[in-house]
């Protein structure tokens, strides 16, 4: 491991006014993007897609600083013999992999998941290290309900993530770590909040034991909002309040940066409550933005699957890579996704 290099890269992963792309949709759940567009779901038109990004230039350049890329996609070539990890490198921003292979029952915990992958682990980093990834990304999943999460569920979970996490470093790649507690549920705020603190304490505990230098990893968590069938809608103040409450109280300041997951916000809610939270100001690490959906759901309905929409696809990212990166300055307002309609 070599702990200068890690944290260059996590650095600038959360760099100033820049986010990551999450591009890593497994064939599955691209197929359900691709759906909702009418579009035929094949190799090729998920290369075409994500080509796209990928050459949205200034987009890329001023506002991406890292890419998460799904295994296909590493080790594909764009229309032109062109390896897509040549064009996020030549755009200035870094490529990197995710590596977990999803979830599965967790045994005698009905309803709860656990994420699967670290056999052969160390053998896949090497290859996607030499394929050009500087880090990886590896979700972990809690939900909220009925007598869950147990606490075999939220240490199984951050377990796994240390261990992936040490794997990355002695491989030289920054691991981002991705506890994300679902907002699918019925609970409220204060109950989001509990078991994000649960599970982010828990973990940084699984880290430090695992001898993970926090120094070169980047946090993925999620933002205290309440669940989506609560009914008990939040304010953009109050989810940015108690989301840097939780930070300040689980995530100590070595790590360089956190870079949220927008977990099934919608755009403009995930840019307000980025915004709103570097708003606050005074925080130890920068906050930025790992967002998949809410970079890209715009993008995919103005593409639709057809050529001759690409360049309107691709002002549709730079909108809101641009809109992101503003909120992760703390710079962001309402009116200017107004004025870009």
């Amino acid at each position: 491991m070599n702990l200068r290099d890690l944290n260059k890269v996590a650095v600038a992963m959360t760099a100033n006014g820049k986010g990551i792309l999450a591009a890593d949709e497994s064939t599955g759940t691209i197929k359900k993007r691709f759906d909702a567009i009418g579009t035929e779901n094949t190799e090729d038109n998920r290369r075409d897609y994500r080509e796209l990004m990928f050459r949205t230039t200034e987009a890329m350049k001023n506002h991406i600083s890292g890419v998460i890329l799904y295994d296909e996609t590493i080790w594909q070539k764009a229309k032109d013999g062109t390896p897509l990890v040549d064009i996020i490198k030549a755009a200035g921003s870094i490529p990197g992999i995710k590596v977990d292979e999803g979830t599965k029952p967790l045994p005698e915990c009905p309803g709860e998941l656990i994420t699967v992958g670290l056999d052969k682990l160390a053998d896949r980093l090497t290859k996607y290290y030499d394929a050009g990834a500087r880090f990886a990304k590896w979700r972990a999943v809690i939900d909220i309900g009925k007598g869950i999460p147990s606490h075999n569920a939220i240490h199984a979970n951050a377990h796994a993530l240390a261990r992936y996490a040490a794997l990355c470093q002695a491989a030289n790649i920054v691991p981002i770590v991705e506890p994300e507690v679902l907002m699918d549920g019925d609970h409220d705020m204060a109950t989001c909040e509990r078991v994000t603190k649960w599970i982010l304490t828990e973990t940084f505990q699984e880290l430090f034991i695992a001898k993970v230098a926090l120094e070169g990893i980047v946090l993925k968590p999620n933002m205290i909002v309440p669940g989506k069938k609560s009914g008990k809608p939040a304010s953009v103040d109050a989810v940015a309040e108690a989301t840097v409450r939780v930070l300040k109280n689980c995530v100590p300041g070595a790590v360089p940066g956190i870079a949220f997951l927008s977990g099934g916000q919608s755009d403009e809610e995930a840019t307000a409550h980025l915004d709103a939270m570097n708003k606050i100001g005074n925080l130890p690490w920068a906050l930025t933005f790992s967002y998949g959906r809410a970079l890209q759901a715009a993008p995919q309905k103005a593409w639709s699957g057809k050529a001759e929409n690409v360049a309107a696809a691709q002002r549709a990212f730079m909108h809101r890579a641009k809109m992101n990166s503003l909120a992760a300055l703390g710079q962001w307002k309402a009116d200017m996704e107004k004025k870009a309609a």
